[in-house]
């Protein structure tokens, strides 16, 4: 088994090796015998499991290594520096649903809340009745495992907690709720509450800082600021990659690179690999590219409370609820920098400006639904590589999320809330009382009375043994293509239910040993 990783090779330089936009001098043509797109919670893994049994791997990135010294607290110039489209990416359809996506190396890992959860077993029969999979947690539960112990996944401790979290715990404790700590990738967490701005202390094992170096301790080569937008196919086999080198945050484009490979992992995340493969077109018969599209939509609520809280220190996530997880719900605490949580208070001018004043006596709790009853799709622009996102919310799952509202009322005054900022068009801007609260549950709600957020996407090239119910084989392999691999959340059959990156990197460590058995 993997041993974990030790604080010797977290001090040292992370992105040692690792070629960069200022090392290109024009064009590049490079071969390997794998080649992985995308340095997320699915490329790092293949790409590290591969490299460790002696395979010649290359590792693709589009976006840049951005370093503790390079990590900006304030919420704007972070999102600039590590999101797509400056972190303004939405879809559309009968709502708008703000999206976010990482470009830099270690994807989603780098801004994600180091959440790692494993599905209860449930989840993967709904996957069987949807497309016909035969996985199932106990087969699953080995590569989770092998993941948890490499990144070194443990509970939060209470000690970085802070009273935002603690406050939440008592809130499920006080109504009956089961809570308990978030497991978490992190080490010598200080509870700063920055993970989505990257992590200065270097605490969160994000895949930059820990399967991306392994990797290249194995010998694999990675290469940062290259975009690729096309995969070069001979019938029914891949032959490589064609691209840009392409500037760091402006994305501008500049030489022309060229990967041959026996293999190819596109493991670009489930909005932009299904654009790639519809840009190559490739897999122009299978029905599901890009199709499917399902999120886990979020609301947050503000709990108000008589006395300060400090609410910006402690673990960015520290407690959640699965209880109501059966019915699609989940609860959480939530965090993000005070120029990002201020977009979500209610007024305008001096009703706004009182609102900011009481930011020391506010907490954020969240619910994120399942959404089993929405879905939507992916499709590429015409002279970009930028997607289209077009996403329906079901009123099945609006009334889910109404109920999940109510309970979160319950968990803020539980937690000893004078008052709750419910956020949702037609409700009051902020509620006084417990009695009063009961509008949420009677109030009608419509989906475009919320403005949910939702960074948990899947599905767009989805899992199935049968060719025409999915896009990928079990095994991770394009039905259309004999060397075609795809290892992110794209290959999901339904929602994870929590939060997918665990998932993705217990799938991509399946799809690499799995791979490396057959070469």
């Amino acid at each position: 088994m993997t041993t974990p990783l030790t604080m010797l090779e977290t001090t040292a330089d992370p992105h040692l090796g690792v070629r960069a936009f200022a090392d290109y001098r024009g064009d590049i043509h490079e071969r390997c015998e794998v080649l992985v797109v995308g340095s997320g919670p699915g490329g790092a893994v293949v790409a590290k499991e591969l490299a460790e049994r002696g395979h010649d791997v290359i590792l693709l990135e589009e976006g840049t290594a951005m370093g503790r010294r390079e990590f900006k607290q304030e919420g704007g110039a972070a999102m600039q520096r590590l999101l797509r489209d400056g972190g303004s990416r939405v879809s559309r359809g009968n709502i708008v649903t703000p999206t976010m996506q990482a470009i830099v190396l270690g994807g989603g890992s780098v801004i994600n809340s180091a959440i790692c959860a494993r599905p209860p077993s449930w989840i993967f029969d709904k996957w069987n009745l949807r497309t016909g999979t035969s996985l199932t947690r106990r087969e699953l539960d080995p590569h989770f495992e092998r993941v948890e112990t490499f990144l070194g996944v443990a509970p939060t401790p209470a000690e970085v907690q802070g009273e935002r979290n603690e406050r939440f715990r008592r809130g499920c404790e006080a109504i009956g709720m089961s809570v308990e700590p978030i497991w978490r990738n992190v080490q010598g967490c200080k509870g700063s509450g920055e993970c989505f701005t990257g992590c200065r202390n270097g605490a969160k094992k994000s895949t930059d800082v820990s399967y991306v170096p392994a990797a290249i301790r194995a010998g694999a080569r990675v290469f940062t600021s290259i975009r690729v937008e096309r995969v070069l196919a001979l019938g029914r086999r891949v032959t490589g990659i064609r691209g840009r080198v392409v500037e760091p945050v402006t994305n501008i484009p500049h030489g022309r690179v060229t990967f041959d490979a026996d293999i190819v992992v596109l493991a670009a995340g489930c909005m932009a690999t299904p654009v790639i493969l519809q840009k190559s077109e490739l897999c122009t018969e299978n029905r599901w590219v890009g199709k499917d599209l399902r999120f886990h939509p979020g609301l947050a609520m503000m709990a108000m409370y008589e006395e300060p809280i400090d609410p910006w220190k402690g673990a960015t996530q520290g407690y959640h609820s699965l209880q109501y997880l059966e019915e699609g719900l989940k609860f959480e605490v939530l965090w993000s920098p005070p120029s990002v949580l201020a977009t979500r208070l209610p007024g305008v001018g001096h009703s706004y400006q009182k609102h900011l004043l009481s930011y020391d006596r506010l907490a954020p709790f969240d619910v994120i639904c399942a959404a089993d009853n929405s879905s939507g799709e992916v499709s590429a622009r015409p002279g970009t590589m930028s997607p289209d996102i077009r996403y329906h919310l079901d009123q099945a799952d609006v009334d889910l999320m109404q109920k999940g509202l109510k309970i979160l009322s319950d968990i803020c005054w539980g937690s000893g809330a004078e008052a709750i900022l419910p956020g949702i068009h037609g409700l009051p801007e902020i509620i006084q009382c417990k009695e009063d609260a009961e509008v949420i549950r009677k109030h009608r709600l419509e989906a475009n009375a919320m403005l949910p957020a939702s960074n948990h996407a899947f599905c767009t090239t989805r899992m199935s043994p049968n060719e025409r119910l999915g896009v990928v084989d079990e095994s991770g392999r394009c039905h259309d293509l004999d060397n075609l691999y795809i290892a992110d959340t794209g290959i999901f059959a339904a929602s994870s239910g929590v939060n997918p990156m665990l998932l993705c990197m217990a799938l991509a460590d399946r799809i690499a040993l799995g791979l490396h058995a057959r070469l």
